[in-house]
């Protein structure tokens, strides 16, 4: 094997290695994430307040564009990742609520 091959698969074991790790934070970030939204879904049922508030789900879309555009993410990605994420805590908060 080349120097320039050998090289090449030393920095894509680094950047796997990276990329794992990263997808590790990604997993529990999401489940620390939920956890608080479950919490807020509870409290939304216990007070007969609706799942969903269109208002708070705009800014918070808003924001994240920001964020990844600052962050040099695609803000469509962004964006559709955070729809995604709120559409699946309304499903949880719907069933709190049943």
């Amino acid at each position: 094997m080349s120097d320039p091959v050998q090289k090449a698969q030393e920095l894509l074991k680094d950047h796997r290695e990276s990329i794992d790790r990263l997808d590790a934070i990604l997993v529990y970030t999401l489940a620390e994430r939920f956890a608080h939204t479950k919490a807020v879904g509870k409290l939304k049922a216990a007070h007969d307040l609706p799942a969903s508030d269109p208002s708070r789900e705009g800014k918070q879309i808003a924001r994240l564009e920001t964020l990844s555009a600052e962050a040099d993410l695609d803000p469509e990605f962004a964006r559709k990742f955070l729809n995604f994420i709120i559409q699946e805590v309304i499903q949880h908060h719907k069933k709190h609520k049943a």
